[in-house]
């Protein structure tokens, strides 16, 4: 039996965005539903992702002369619409049948970057071919095996993306019950593994496996020289994402890294360590602006991005709520979640006295009593 998931193609409404999540819950199948929203162990730090951005407060100025807040800024020389870009993220066809390919049109749409993950359920080529004007990432797993490490890069250098995510803090999954309770393993093939099955002859597809043992398969033995080896070879600029400790920056930088990406996998991977909010200011103050920092974990609000962009990101990114607009309305549902995060941030920024995003940068927040 195939698995059915979403056909939706529509504007969707938004009263705000974690409604969204309980609207998905009754739209999709229990175990691809799990996998997405659930986290590791007793998902402690799911939990405190977006209630850690309760720590900080901001004071408001008032009589600033402000009518139209600018969101623009620009990123790695990208003009973007708003300081706000996609979350990689495997299997979006899970939530949809169009899958990375719809998601890659929303976020085009939305005027920001969208970043493929290797495990996606469409091609690095084909995703290429969405909107091929509008910049995006791809974001690598590194296998052990270098020949499709090199495989994989040279697509991504050929289909035009802009950088190369080296995600940091999966070497293993974590401990995610829910995926046990419900025996969830991928009913989808993943389209790079498959296009590479058909080469190597390893006949690995992704479809049928779970996380756990997917990630098995990739390189347990990260180093800072990957990061090297990464761009010596594509001549891309490369981001590590799931830095959590500012110890972390000196080595990193010195590895000759492009970008830091703070995050901790929306919870998923280590449970009892740090909200990502709570670990982003001291991390930007060792970077201290020598390279661009990404943020993600928990955004939920126009504030939360507000919050981010004050204690030392450049730019936020956005995971889950992303999936929900997928799930129930396509590539349009996308690009409106973008454009409700847009909205609360505009209002934010307008009550808070700040004209453009490097004002918000410039803002020093309270610390909550």
């Amino acid at each position: 039996m195939s698995y059915i998931t979403s056909t939706q193609e529509r504007h969707i409404d938004i009263l705000d965005i974690p409604a969204l999540e309980t609207k998905v819950a009754a739209n999709m199948e229990k175990g691809a539903f799990g996998y997405l929203s659930g986290a590791a162990e007793d998902e402690l730090v799911l939990k405190a992702n977006p209630l850690a951005f309760n720590h900080k407060l901001i004071a408001p100025r008032v009589l600033q002369d402000i009518e139209n807040p600018d969101l623009t800024t620009e990123f790695l020389g990208l003009k973007l619409s708003a300081p706000i870009i996609a979350v990689p993220i495997a299997a979006h066809g899970l939530v949809h049948e169009h899958a990375e390919l719809d998601t890659a049109q929303g976020v085009a749409d939305a005027g920001t970057i969208f970043s493929l993950s290797t495990y996606g359920n469409a091609t690095v080529d084909d995703v290429a071919k969405i909107a091929p004007e509008s910049p995006k990432f791809f974001q690598l797993y590194m296998s052990k095996d270098d020949n499709f490490n090199r495989w994989i890069l040279d697509k991504a250098v050929k289909g035009g993306y802009k950088a190369i995510i080296l995600t940091a803090d999966s070497t293993l999954g974590g401990y995610r019950e829910a995926d046990i309770v419900n025996n969830f393993t991928f009913p989808n093939v993943m389209r790079n593994l498959e296009e590479w099955s058909k080469l190597s002859s390893e006949g690995e597809t992704g479809s049928g496996e779970g996380i756990a043992a997917i990630y098995a398969k990739a390189k347990q033995a990260l180093s800072l020289k990957d990061i090297a080896f990464i761009k010596d070879y594509t001549k891309l600029p490369v981001f590590v994402k799931g830095v959590q400790s500012s110890k972390d920056v000196e080595p990193l930088i010195e590895a000759g890294v492009d970008g830091l990406w703070v995050s901790n996998h929306g919870g998923r991977q280590l449970d009892g360590g740090p909200a990502s909010f709570d670990v982003l200011a001291d991390i930007a103050k060792v970077v201290n602006k020598r390279v661009p920092i990404v943020f993600d974990s928990g955004v939920r609000r126009g504030q939360h991005i507000f919050k981010a962009l004050a204690s030392g990101a450049d730019v936020v990114g956005i995971g889950r709520p992303m999936l929900w607009g997928l799930n129930l309305g396509g590539s349009q549902g996308v690009t409106d979640v973008f454009d409700h995060f847009k909205k609360e941030l505009m209002i934010t920024m307008q009550l808070a006295g700040t004209h453009n995003v490097a004002e918000i940068k410039a803002t020093e927040l309270l610390d909550a009593k």
